[in-house]
Formats: structure tokens, C-alpha cells, sequence
């Protein structure tokens, strides 16, 4: 009888190892601001801001901007490429200065919709893993 005790206690301590060293393997989500210190607006390359860093499904994007004058929208591969929104409302600009999207797996695009904003660099494409 001794054995099965033994065997049952040895399964569960082997299961509750398994347990904790799985949650090591977990990676929380970062949050990314568009731009650092600079923000989202026409002083920044955003490929080049881009380009150095890591993103992964689940991560945050920040946009900060100067409220009633840029927004961050976003949109689909061919509104990126055409600097046009489909939907008027989400090309207005907010007052708030601030957007957050959660990334997706694969492309995630976003542009200010604000006419011409686009077309002046105020675009960037991100890419998660």
C-alpha cells in the first residue's frame, strides 16, 4: 500500500514542477510609444523607429499627439499604401491626443487620417510576431 501513496505523490509534485516551469515560459506584453519622446507627428521616420525594435501579438502601441490636430487610425494594406480612410469618422482628429492598439499577429497598420498627414510620413507599419 506504501507504494501507491508514494507513486501518487511523485506524479503530483512531477505535475506541479511542470506547472511552475511552464509559467516561466509565459512573457507579459510590452507597451511600445510611437516615436519615444518625439510622439506621433512629422518629426519622426517611423520605418527607422521602427526598424530596431521587437513586437509580438498581444503588445500595446502608444500613440501620443497634439489633440485636434492628428489622430491614429487603424487600417487596412491598401488605406496604408493609399494614405486614404474608408470610414470619414475615424479620419477626424481627437482631441484626447492619445491612441492605444493592441497588435495582432502578422502587419498591423496605422496612419493619422487628418488629410495630407499620411502623404507627410505620418504613417507606420508594424510587424508582430
Amino acid at each position: 500500500m506504501g507504494r501507491g501513496k508514494c507513486s501518487t505523490i511523485i506524479v503530483a509534485l512531477g505535475f506541479m514542477l511542470l506547472m511552475c516551469s511552464d509559467s516561466s515560459i509565459v512573457v507579459s506584453a510590452e507597451t511600445h510609444v510611437v516615436g519615444d519622446s518625439k510622439g506621433w507627428g512629422f518629426s519622426v521616420s517611423y520605418d527607422s523607429w521602427s526598424s530596431g525594435k521587437t513586437f509580438a501579438a498581444g503588445d500595446t502601441l502608444v500613440f501620443n499627439y497634439q489633440g485636434g490636430v492628428h489622430n491614429a487610425v487603424a487600417v487596412s494594406a491598401s488605406e496604408y499604401r493609399s494614405c486614404k480612410v474608408r470610414n470619414a469618422a475615424d479620419a477626424a482628429a481627437t482631441a484626447s491626443g492619445t491612441a492605444r492598439f493592441g497588435l495582432k499577429k502578422g502587419v498591423n497598420y496605422f496612419i493619422c487620417g487628418v488629410p495630407g498627414h499620411c502623404a507627410a510620413g505620418m504613417k507606420i507599419r508594424v510587424v508582430a510576431n
